[in-house]
Parts: structure tokens; C-alpha cells; sequence
């Protein structure tokens, strides 16, 4: 385990990318393919279904280390990390041995997470004195599900793919689907060639960058394909003949979160049927109502109406009786077995829309994707304005015509530079760009106040914030995003000199501070205290020109409520 402990700490310890892709290739390069492959799973954000329970951990070092549980508490407020902080605070592991990840895996973190309390703290000491203290680190995050570390996808993705000396393509689609910490699955990954199982996976999703800069800035607007923003699931249906000698044709949906959610939908999968072998589509799954006044193709419905279906494994028809699920279709990525991602986006375009008239015509459930037709910037904002009211949309998607579909959020800088006849020269002549409606937004007060963790151990960072409901703030959303640096700190030493009390970590804090909230979406929930639930809480604003009693109040939420419940 030592070169996965050295490893994570290369990663966490670096913020230059190429550092971090050469610590991915080097580690590879050496590791044992049982080794490689567990990293490979963890390092892809996977974790075990199971976790240990926080008390066994802490009751452990608590027993071993003789320590007072409150010091325990002040070190961890401290370090921000519990995994961390336990591992600071064992004793020895100056001279660990060096037993392969596999092997830890498999003998002890995998009995430990199945094991009853007694016998789980038993095998936890044990644990412990076989490992080095950075490594017992390691092994704390993998036990918590909470191992993370400052490495997307897309680095490892190059990493792999020069060691295998495959094209990165070729090596960001076999990832793309789950990967399984298993010798065999790592070598099919790591394999010359097509794989086997090459045929059953998604590719990359091309991703958009948010435009924070006017939409005049991209240039000419006859150049840009513009599309709504859907509130759903970002979804491929493939429709593939596997390899020879199986020849068998199937359908698979996979979702942006690497998710086969082909079970889950389908109506879908029944529909894409039809679909010629070979065939790869790009779009998004909506809840939808097929008859909508002003709609005469029916109208989203919000992302809400999608949770029934998400994560069951069995779904019963009771569950889309009343309004049904559709697939949005964008994209073509994958024509008659080619791969066409290279080809523009208006050529993608004839060729989905004429596979859409000879094989989708008669299926309601899989829709194309309607393209708009402003004639100026102004007319584009006018229909971005309206896209929630009208269409139950969060926007407006901007994707150039000439655009490749590529991987991640690239974008293809604009050939021509600047000049004196051109002195600011669009600055993207392809990608895709979201331009996203104004959020929601209410005024609510911060309530409570916990320590963040990693970089932010010993501040205040994760915020809980209240509305009025009468003469008391009731809890209304969680926001951890928003602040800048200097932010932080002066909330930070707002926060302790306003502690009315404590729940643990978390802090009680006198109503003082007032923030403007941001949210994508907004629901009834009978689980939340202020019985309302929103989607992507996050900061906007400190609203320092405002008095607690200045916050909104929970009869005005559940007035927006009511104002955009489908």
C-alpha cells in the first residue's frame, strides 16, 4: 500500500496537472494488476456500498490513544478531517509494512465493513499497527467511503492511456462506463486493441462552460446552434451488434454519471428498438406531459418528477401512468458503426435528423431536439428569458455549428487573432456554452455553522440558513459555495464571536448575517422542517445592506412555490 499511499499524497500535495498525470503514469507503470485495478476504482470515485461507522472508528482510537473524547474533538475541529485526525493521533507507524493494496482490501477493509461493532474494532487495532501513519490516512478514507483526492477523471483517462499506448479516445470511452476493482476488468481496460466489451459503452459526454460573458462575445449568431437547457438526465441510447461471433443487437442506456439506467426506462429502450445497429444518440431524459396549453408537443416537467424512477431496480408501470418519459434527442455520435464526433455539428445534425424521420417517427418517447431561431442576440435573451415559464427549461444551450463533439468541456479557440481592425475577436469559434436562466433566489439568514474540511480544517464554511416562519427562523437550505477567501474569514470570526451554543461541530450562531441564496429548482418535501426542498443551493451574495428581520419569510417561499409547481 505504501506506493498508493505515495501516490494520493503526490496528488494532494500537487496542483500542477502534468505532475499529477506523471505521479497517475508512473504509479501504473509499477503497480501489480490486482494493485492497479483497486486504485483505478478508487481513484474513478467509486467506493464500497458499506461503510465503517463513524463511533467504531473513534471509540477505537479513543481506547487505544487513552484520549479524552473532547480532545478528540478540539484536534478534529482543528485538522477538519477525522480520517486524518485519527491517523495524527495513533501511536508508532514509523516502520509500517508494505502489504499490497489488494491484499488490504480483500483481508481487511472489505471483513471490516461486514463486521459486527466488537469485532470491527478488534480488526480496526489490528489494522493499525500494521500500517505507517500516512498510510493508516489512506486507509481511514477508504473505510469512511469519504477517499478523495484533487484528480479528475480526464487526467487519469491520459495517464492510462500512455501506459496502455492506446489513444486517449479509446481509453476515456472504456472508462466510461462502471469500472470494477477486479485484475480482469483492468486488463480488458489496458488491453491493445477493441476490447470485447468496448461495443456495451457510452462515450465521453461533451460538456458545456457556463457563459458568464454577453452572448455578443461569441460573435456572429448565425454561427451557433441554439437549443433549450433541460432540467433531466443527461443520457446516451446505444443500439450496438456486439463483436463476432455473438452478433447480438442491444440497447443500452447510460447516463452522464456512468450509471446504466436502461432498467430504469424502459420505454426508452423499448423505442430505440427501432434504431439500426450501430447507432449512438446523445440528449437528455425528461419527465414530460404530452398535453400542455401553448404546447402543443407537451411540456417538461421538472427534474422532481424524475425521482420515482432513479435508482429502482424494478419499475412498475403505476410509476409513469400519469405523465410519461421522453428522451430528448441532440446529438449523433455514432452512425451506421462510425464514429462521427470529428464532423461538425451540422452535419451531426442532417444525419440525426434524417435517422429521426425513417426510424423514430412514430415513437413519441424519443423527441428531437427542437432548434431555435432568434435572429439576433437580443431575440435569444428574449427567449432565455421565458424558457422556464414556457418550456419548464433552465435556459438556452449555445453550441457552434462547426463544433466537434468533444471531450469534456474543451473549447476550440477562434483562428483569427486580435488586430487593429479586430481588436477583440470572438473568443471561441466552437464548443458549447449554457446560458442559464437567473437562478431563484431568497433572503435568508445563517442559523448555523460547521468547520469545513481539507484546505478549509479550522473554518467556518458549511453553512445552514433560516427563514421566518412567525417570530422564529425555521431551517430552510445548506449552502457550502459562494464566498471568496476574504469572505470566509470575516464570516468566519462573525461566526465565533455570535456562538450562542453547540451540537458537536456545529454552531449555534445569533442571527446576524444575512446572504441572498440561489437555487435551480423548488419542490414540497414533508422531510424538511420548512416542508420545501431546493435543487443546487448556493451562495450569492452577502447581504450586508440588510437586518435579519430584512430575510424572506416562509409564507413568501411557498408562494414562489406555488407559482412553479407543474
Amino acid at each position: 500500500m505504501l506506493p498508493f499511499t505515495r501516490l494520493f499524497l503526490d496528488l494532494d500535495q500537487s496542483n500542477r496537472t502534468s505532475e499529477k498525470v506523471a505521479a497517475i503514469e508512473q504509479y501504473f507503470r509499477h503497480a501489480s494488476p490486482a494493485d492497479a485495478a483497486h486504485a483505478l476504482y478508487f481513484l474513478s470515485g467509486n467506493r464500497f456500498k458499506r461503510v465503517l461507522k463513524t463511533k467504531v472508528m473513534v471509540q477505537t482510537a479513543l481506547l487505544i490513544t487513552k484520549t479524552p473524547e473532547w480532545l478528540l474533538d478540539e484536534c478534529y475541529e482543528a485538522v477538519g478531517d477525522l480520517s486524518e485526525t485519527v491517523a495524527l493521533l495513533l501511536p508508532g507507524g514509523e516502520t509500517p509494512t508494505d502489504t499490497p493494496l489488494h491484499t488490504i482490501v480483500d483481508r481487511w477493509i472489505r471483513p471490516l465493513l461486514h463486521a459486527e461493532d466488537a469485532a470491527a474494532s478488534d480488526q480496526l487495532a489490528l489494522a493499525w499497527s500494521k500500517l505507517g501513519r500516512d498510510q493508516r490516512f489512506v486507509f481511514n478514507k477508504l473505510l469512511r467511503g469519504n477517499f478523495r483526492v484533487g484528480v479528475n477523471r480526464r487526467l487519469v483517462q491520459r495517464a492510462l492511456a500512455a501506459v496502455a499506448d492506446i489513444d486517449p479516445a479509446v481509453m476515456a470511452h472504456r472508462l466510461s462506463g462502471k469500472v470494477e476493482p477486479t485484475e480482469a476488468a483492468y486488463l480488458r481496460i489496458m488491453s491493445g486493441g477493441t476490447s470485447e466489451d468496448d461495443f456495451s459503452r457510452p462515450y465521453p459526454f461533451c460538456l458545456a462552460n457556463q457563459l458568464n460573458d454577453p452572448p455578443q462575445s461569441l460573435g456572429d449568431i448565425a454561427d451557433w446552434q441554439i437549443e433549450y437547457k433541460w432540467d433531466g438526465i443527461r443520457a446516451q441510447i446505444l443500439r450496438r451488434a456486439a463483436p463476432h461471433p455473438d452478433g447480438r443487437v442491444t440497447t443500452h442506456l447510460w447516463s452522464r454519471g456512468d450509471e446504466l439506467i436502461t432498467d430504469q426506462f424502459p420505454e426508452l429502450a423499448l423505442a430505440a428498438a427501432s434504431l439500426p445497429p450501430g447507432t449512438v444518440l446523445d440528449g437528455e431524459v425528461l419527465a414530460w406531459r404530452h398535453t400542455s396549453p401553448g404546447a402543443p408537443d407537451g411540456r417538461a416537467l421538472s427534474f422532481n418528477a424524475l425521482q420515482t424512477r432513479l435508482n429502482r431496480k424494478n419499475v412498475q408501470p403505476s410509476l409513469f401512468d400519469a405523465d410519461g418519459i421522453v428522451f430528448i434527442a441532440f446529438d449523433i455520435l455514432e452512425h451506421e458503426a462510425r464514429d462521427i464526433r470529428d464532423q461538425p455539428l451540422s452535419a451531426r445534425r442532417l444525419v440525426l435528423e434524417q435517422l429521426h424521420r425513417r426510424h423514430l417517427a412514430s415513437a413519441e418517447v424519443i423527441k428531437l431536439a427542437p432548434i431555435l431561431t432568434p435572429r439576433s442576440w437580443p431575440d435569444a435573451g428574449a427567449l432565455r428569458t421565458t424558457a422556464r415559464t414556457d418550456r419548464n427549461a433552465e435556459g438556452l444551450m449555445l453550441k457552434h455549428r462547426q463544433s466537434a463533439y468533444h471531450v469534456g468541456r474543451g473549447v476550440i479557440r477562434a483562428r483569427e487573432s486580435a488586430s487593429a481592425d479586430n481588436p477583440s475577436p470572438p473568443k471561441s469559434a466552437g464548443g458549447w456554452w449554457k446560458w442559464k436562466i437567473d437562478p431563484f433566489s431568497v433572503d435568508a439568514v445563517l442559523i448555523y455553522a460547521q468547520p469545513g474540511s481539507g484546505k478549509r480544517a479550522g473554518l467556518f464554511t458549511d453553512y445552514t440558513f433560516g427563514i421566518w416562519d412567525g417570530e422564529a427562523l425555521t431551517p430552510f437550505a445548506k449552502a457550502y459555495s459562494g464566498l471568496d477567501n476574504d469572505e470566509i474569514k470575516r464570516v468566519d470570526a462573525l461566526i465565533r464571536v455570535n456562538t450562542t451554543g453547540r451540537m458537536g461541530p456545529v454552531r449555534v450562531v445569533r442571527p446576524a448575517l444575512v446572504f441572498e441564496i440561489g437555487f435551480e429548482t423548488i419542490r414540497a418535501s414533508p422531510r424538511h422542517r420548512s416542508g420545501i426542498a431546493v435543487r443546487f443551493p448556493r451562495i450569492l451574495r452577502w447581504r450586508e445592506d440588510k437586518k435579519p428581520a430584512d430575510a424572506d419569510t416562509l409564507d413568501s417561499v411557498r408562494a414562489l412555490l406555488a407559482r412553479h409547481t407543474d
